[in-house]
């Protein structure tokens, strides 16, 4: 039987003690720039999944998503041990790191969100100053 609310639980208790380790204990300066902003455990609490975003050195400058990767990838075990350590249960879920894309894919909707609002507002101009094609009451007999 799966107990969502106990692994909701542990997923958020994970994500916590990641994103604490990452910050002090594990010692890679590559971590500076990234932020763990999600976990999702499966049912029988065997995997865990993480999901991180990383952020370039300055506002102009591209985030370096292979070297997050491959931080992610040497840090692994470490990881999984203090997740164990900290987390005080029978069997510690294997960790997977995932890049998150939810902050690209709201800044594209937003744009499309943008882009459709500016034209109802032209759409709405427009109506404002049109006049109806025809006579002004098409069902009108101006025959009798």
């Amino acid at each position: 039987m799966v107990d969502h609310a106990r692994a909701a639980r542990m997923a958020k208790r994970i994500q916590t003690i990641v994103a604490a380790a990452i910050e002090r204990e594990v010692k890679d300066r590559r971590f500076e720039y990234i932020t763990i902003t999600d976990c999702r455990v499966t049912g029988d609490l065997h995997d865990a999944t993480l999901f991180y975003t990383v952020r370039g050195r300055t506002v102009d400058e591209e985030p370096d998503l292979q070297a997050a990767e491959e931080a992610f990838k040497r840090a692994r075990g470490q990881l999984r041990k203090i997740v164990g350590d900290q987390l005080s249960v029978r069997f510690t879920p294997t960790l997977t790191f995932t890049l998150d894309t939810v902050p690209e894919t709201s800044a594209e909707l937003e744009a499309i969100l943008a882009r459709a609002k500016a034209r109802d507002e032209e759409t709405a101009r427009l109506r404002a100053h049109a006049t109806p094609a025809g006579q002004a009451d098409p069902y009108k007999d101006t025959d009798a």
